[in-house]
């Protein structure tokens, strides 16, 4: 008999012939015309991926299996993975895109995005791995009161995945709805559907090793895209830039900074939010626990950084060949938004799809197809890390410490864990639907706001300062969480722009409040810490040596956090 776990993947494949048949409008109005070697790639990709959550699916019998692969993945293989994790359609799709709308101005999420490694390389890393087992919510409530730091922390997860999320659903809808030719929301259900297989069946050894073939395939076409583009060019970046100013209708105001983020606050708070909203990410904090001791957990990030430092400059030569190259290229243009806004507004599918069009432009359907599948995946991959990282903050920071007070065994955390998988995926669709109109990019910016805010500096305190208290950080943090919830949505970009009130009408001027949020949550954390004279309070910070003892040297983290 065919086990269980192998039924949705034979019924999604049964869906594709379907789907490739599928025609719809795209952004626009105009038709899409079916592309059969993009469909045989993405259909190609879909079954390996589905034989990977079968075959993983067999190993994972475990909680650890389950949540961390069993700390069986070295620290290369990590590495890549975490790469893959973290190069996701915001940095594809979106950052490509803010370069193709706003020439050099774009690179500021690329710059953060990656300045944030170091902190996570020195700071992070190896604490993490020495003092946690499954979530970073074991490291903060390592010394402090286990249910009140464990919902805190599992409030800032999901809070953050759910941002996340929208991110990559907008951009995997976006995609498929170009590829095939469908209407949105049916690509949107698509990806949340496939993510929900992914997950529920394969765990976090099937999620890595999508991650690690993702990263690979991206990188390779990527790499070819930068180089088809500088071929064109001569390998000559000023014969690309002056061609880049020459189309743009904003000319030399792409080469220049302040298109983008004029506003010297909005320019520091996103650029903190990026920066410190790294180490603060749950699905990239949970990729430490999957190796075997804090040294492959720095070997882990030194490979990250270089792979994700590399991918980052071959956006920026994306960004601006799809000026040249797409914009200047009626076929991937809508002519009656052309007419009225320029070519650089008119691109099919918005700005999230420049690279998608700059790979038909330098390498034919062939390529598109091979391009589009990999963006696929690239989304596949970072969906199921977030929807694994939620999932394990319901079922293991909630349920299993907090509702069931550790009484709980393996068998129902797992299966709290694969129904709270499944309605991460409902939600995921919902969000990806009612904010279809936003930059992927710019949608991560807030999911990294909301991670500074709240993760990061409850993390970063209960790791170095002895004075924190399980109150400083309950009350601080909620605080951080919650100003820069209601500060996201009453920004322009949510208030506005997703809401649909009027232009000028949005209560707070900043669409990034990571500088406001983040100064919040670590006054709270430290005025509140301070003043806190309980009993229990005597036992957070006499427990600070033990703990920072283990955190540097590790001595205990192996036994204690076997897998």
């Amino acid at each position: 008999m065919r086990p269980l776990y192998a039924l949705p993947a034979a019924a999604i494949l049964a869906l594709l012939p379907v789907l490739a048949h599928a025609a719809g409008a795209v952004e626009g109005g105009a038709k899409q015309a079916t592309n059969w070697s993009a469909i045989a790639m993405f259909v190609l990709f879909v079954c390996l991926t589905l034989g990977i959550t079968y075959w993983a699916a067999k190993q994972t019998k475990s909680a650890a299996q389950f949540y961390s692969a069993g700390g069986g993945i070295t620290g290369f293989q990590n590495g890549i993975a975490i790469a893959g994790d973290y190069m996701s359609a915001a940095s594809f799709l979106g950052i490509s895109g803010l370069v193709y709308l706003s020439g050099y101005d774009g690179l500021i999420y690329s710059v953060g995005f990656l300045v944030g490694w170091p902190i996570v390389t020195f700071l992070i890393a190896e604490p993490l791995r020495n003092l946690g087992k499954y979530t970073f919510a074991d490291v903060a409530s390592f010394r402090l009161g286990q249910t009140p730091i464990r919902i805190l922390a599992a409030c800032g997860s999901l809070v953050t995945v759910a941002f996340y999320l929208i991110a990559q659903m907008v951009g995997a809808g976006k995609l498929i709805q170009i590829l095939f030719g469908l209407d949105y929301w049916m690509a949107v259900v698509i990806v949340g559907v496939l993510m929900i297989v992914y997950v529920t069946f394969g765990g976090m050894l099937a999620t890595t090793w999508v991650q690690i073939i993702k990263a690979v395939l991206l990188l390779s076409g990527a790499s070819f895209m930068a180089f088809a583009v500088l071929w064109k060019f001569g390998f000559s970046l000023e014969a690309l830039f002056a061609k880049a100013v020459e189309v743009h209708p904003k000319h030399l105001a792409i080469m220049a900074p302040g298109s983008l983020v004029s506003n010297p606050i909005s320019a520091i708070s996103l650029g903190l939010a990026l920066i410190f909203g790294t180490a603060g990410l749950p699905h990239i904090l949970m990729r430490f626990f999957t190796v075997s001791d804090a040294k492959a957990a720095r070997k882990s990030v030194f490979v990250a950084t270089g792979f994700i430092g590399y991918f980052y400059i071959l956006t920026f030569i994306i960004g601006f060949g799809a000026i040249c190259l797409v914009a200047t290229d009626p076929a991937f243009l809508d002519t009656a938004i052309a007419a009225v806004k320029g070519p650089i507004a008119a691109i099919k599918g918005g700005s999230n799809m420049a690279a998608i069009h700059l790979a038909d432009a330098v390498g034919g359907s062939l390529f598109l197809g091979f391009i589009s599948a990999v963006a696929f995946a690239t989304i596949l991959a970072v969906v199921s890390g977030l929807a694994l990282a939620g999932a394990s903050a319901i079922s293991h920071d909630l349920f299993a410490t907090v509702i069931r007070k550790g009484r709980a065994n393996e068998q129902e955390e797992m299966r709290v864990s694969k129904i709270a998988t499944v309605c991460l995926g409902v939600l995921a669709i919902v969000l990806g639907i009612v904010f279809e109109k936003q930059n992927v990019a710019f949608m991560v910016g807030l999911a990294f706001c909301i991670a500074a805010s709240c993760n990061f500096p409850v993390l970063l305190l209960s790791m170095f300062w002895r004075g924190l208290t399980t109150r400083g950080a309950l009350i601080g943090g909620f605080l951080g969480l919650t100003s820069a919830v209601v500060l996201v949505v009453l920004s322009p970009a949510v208030w506005e722009v997703t809401f649909g009130n009027p232009k000028g009408s949005a209560p707070s001027p900043y669409e990034n409040p990571a500088l406001f949020s983040m100064t919040i949550a670590f006054v709270g954390i430290w005025l509140f810490s301070v003043l806190d004279h309980s009993k229990r309070a005597q036992i957070d910070r006499a427990g600070f040596d033990a703990q920072f003892v283990r955190c540097q040297t590790g001595i205990g983290a192996t036994k204690a956090s076997a897998h």
